[in-house]
């Protein structure tokens, strides 16, 4: 599969916030995630790394 783990960068500390992501929207400054299982989050943040070969989503907490 290609799903990703998302992690948000808060205060220096990452801490993960979903598994198994299937899709990310930018929207109006903030990040939209969905897993393969249709739960859903919006986290106030800023994308900072995408790495498709290690299945990690990086965001920033603002």
């Amino acid at each position: 599969m290609c799903e990703s783990s998302a992690y948000i960068l808060r205060e220096g500390q990452e801490e993960l916030i979903m598994e198994s992501v299937g899709s990310l929207v930018p929207i109006d400054g903030k990040i939209a995630l969905r897993s393969i299982f249709g739960e859903t989050m919006t986290v106030d943040g800023v994308l900072i790394e995408v790495d498709l070969v290690g299945h990690r989503i990086r965001l920033k907490a603002i």
